[in-house]
């Protein structure tokens, strides 16, 4: 026996164990189709493909489906004809390489063999990556079954990338990876966009592979793209091996958040004792001094969401005049924060909150490059270990405002300027719904703010005098259309206002950090992110109300403040309708956090609509 033909045979016995090991059989694909009831398939021939060998998974027919494990490895005893004929073309591998295409059918983006079983079979015992066959694809009728819609936007992504070897888990992926590397939906991928990409992939993978033990549940596709969503494509192209595989490993514990379906912890009150309570008086002598960072995306001159939240720095300092050190950074960009986050870190700020959604994503790279610093990011519903969020619930408030609406409007119409930022539809359901709860007939109508510059007398026009502004005037603005008020007849009449108590919410967070509980904060396991919630338990909101509103309004509010607060009353509780009908229909459920986090529909008595980006549009007047 030739050196060559004995060391084949080497490789077959081996081949044949694995194959004993992994056992079972392959998947025939006309079986397959039978079970899926699929009598005619619609075909579609691709030409020439590089299948990659980890998607070949079986047959088309069932003629050799017994002499190969489902892996493909080889079943069949060593003196049998198929082994020699194995070995014989394992020789020739070694000798020369395997490089006639095979054929094969595509289903669901997993391939049958038709011809090259065999090669397939060498080709994986040898670790090939892929193998080059002429395929046909077999399409499934179109369904609202989940898998089946995820392969649609595969075939569309295909159409137009010729990229074969990613399976999403999440619709909507292929579309949001085509815009990350910086694609328009149905632009065509050159062959050295496709390379490139399968480099930075390839590099990614390997190092992912790594970590994997410790996220089993996640699939590689979806942590990639959740990689290239926070660390840029163009970047990623240039970087090293090495240098992908230091930020994956970084992000290993966010990799681990990603592969559960509840990795939000949401803290809901401050966590507070009587052994610790004498703390919010007075701090041990001899505290380290803590400087703390605050980016804005503006400026407390031109908008009431940084003036409020430097009114909470200011009250900081106060505070804690020998103890905290704070510093504000304005009119951070997205494009600029990375670089701003690296000056305040430099600076020694140990302690940094970044007041604008917009800035998560950098928060989140600076928080995973430097873990010694703790970072916070001013939103809702983010899970993210490296870094926490806050929020305060906002929606108790515009409740309470509701009912004022409800029971000042005197033609049933309300008026409500939806301005950024916002979650949800939670904040204007709620105060939708406390409009109902006193005056059934009650009905609230949106105005986008940035219509609101176009055409500023919507309201006057439509008959709206009672109008929910915004929230807070900029520091030195005069303007008196904000909070609750009435526009006509004159003088304006602010009638309520909410306050956000940021400076109770930061003041809080020193503490945590100066008496040990900042860690003891996160009681969550591995799988969860932390994102603080308060609202008017914890004192960070509260409502001004104008003493001229008739008395037993005041007094209504006054109890509803105190039942919300105490947890005995929530504006989501009972029978829920939205404009499209029913949404809730127990009487005595209540809805959870979670829950109201995750609203996305508006209540029947809103006119006007929303889209998932926030797009708000008018509410027309009927």
């Amino acid at each position: 026996m030739q050196p060559s033909t004995q060391e084949a045979r080497l490789h077959y016995e081996k081949a044949l164990h694995l194959s004993k090991k992994s056992g079972g059989k392959l998947t025939v694909l006309d079986d397959l189709l039978k079970e899926k009831q699929i009598r005619i398939p619609s075909e579609q021939s691709l030409g020439l493909v590089e299948i990659p060998i980890e998607q070949i998974v079986g047959t088309k027919t069932e003629g050799r489906s017994d002499a190969f494990s489902k892996d493909f490895y080889p079943a069949l005893e060593v003196e049998s004809e198929f082994a020699q004929k194995w070995i014989s073309l394992c020789e020739s591998h070694l000798e020369e390489g395997i490089r006639d295409p095979i054929k094969a059918y595509e289903y669901m983006n997993q391939f049958y063999i038709v011809e090259g079983n065999k090669r397939v079979s060498v080709l994986k015992y040898f670790g090939a990556p892929a193998i080059t066959g002429h395929v046909i694809r077999i399409l499934p009728p179109k369904s609202n079954d989940k898998e089946t819609r995820l392969y649609y936007e595969f075939v569309d992504f295909y159409r137009f990338s010729q990229i074969n070897y990613l399976r999403f888990t999440k619709e909507g992926s292929y579309a949001k990876l085509q815009k990350l590397i910086g694609k328009h939906p149905e632009e065509l991928w050159t062959k050295e966009e496709r390379s490139k990409f399968r480099s930075v992939y390839s590099r990614f993978l390997e190092s992912f592979q790594k970590i994997d033990a410790h996220t089993p549940n996640l699939c590689t596709e979806d942590a990639f793209l959740y990689f290239i969503s926070l660390y840029k494509y163009e970047e990623l192209k240039e970087m090293s091996y090495l240098e992908i595989g230091r930020k994956v490993e970084q992000l290993q514990n966010e990799f681990k958040l990603l592969s559960t379906d509840h990795s939000v912890q949401l803290h809901m009150d401050p966590k507070d004792s009587p052994k610790t309570s004498l703390l919010r008086q007075l701090l041990p002598s001899g505290t380290p001094e803590i400087k703390a960072a605050f980016l804005h995306e503006k400026t407390a001159d031109t908008s009431g969401w940084t003036y409020g939240h430097e009114l909470g720095r200011t009250y900081l300092e106060q505070t804690f005049p020998n103890q905290v050190k704070t510093k504000c950074y304005d009119n951070v960009t997205e494009e600029t924060a990375e670089r701003v986050l690296e000056t305040a870190i430099a600076e020694g700020n140990t302690l940094i909150f970044t007041t604008s959604p917009i800035l998560s994503k950098a928060s989140l790279k600076s928080a995973i490059a430097h873990p010694e610093i703790k970072i916070l990011n001013c939103s809702l519903n983010t899970s993210h270990k490296s870094m926490r969020s806050y929020y305060l619930r906002m929606y108790e408030l515009r409740f309470l405002l509701g009912v004022i609406a409800g029971t000042m409007t005197e033609n049933n119409k309300i008026g409500y300027l939806v301005e950024y930022p916002i979650y949800g539809t939670a904040a204007v359901n709620a105060f939708a719904l406390g409009a109902k709860m006193v005056n059934p007939n009650a009905k609230v109508y949106l105005l986008d703010e940035r219509i609101a510059v176009e055409d500023e007398n919507f309201f006057v026009k439509n008959d709206i005098s009672i109008i929910y502004g915004k929230d807070i005037s900029p520091m030195g603005q005069f303007d008196q259309r904000f909070g609750l008020y009435r526009s006509h007849p004159e003088p304006l009449w602010n009638m309520a206002m909410p306050v956000w108590n940021w400076g109770k919410f930061y003041e809080q967070m020193i503490r945590n950090i100066i008496n040990g509980n900042w860690k003891k904060d996160d009681t969550s396991n591995e799988m969860q992110g932390l994102n603080y919630w308060w609202g008017l338990s914890a004192g960070v909101l509260d409502l001004i109300c104008s003493l001229r509103l008739p008395s037993q309004t005041l007094k209504l509010v006054d109890f509803l403040k105190e039942s919300i607060a105490n947890g005995a009353f929530s504006p989501f509780s009972g029978v829920l309708y939205s404009q499209k009908g029913i949404i809730q229909p127990d009487p005595n459920h209540t809805l959870t956090a979670e829950e109201i986090i995750a609203m996305d529909w508006l209540s029947d008595n809103i006119v006007g609509t929303v889209s998932k980006t926030a797009d708000w549009n008018r509410g027309q007047v009927v």
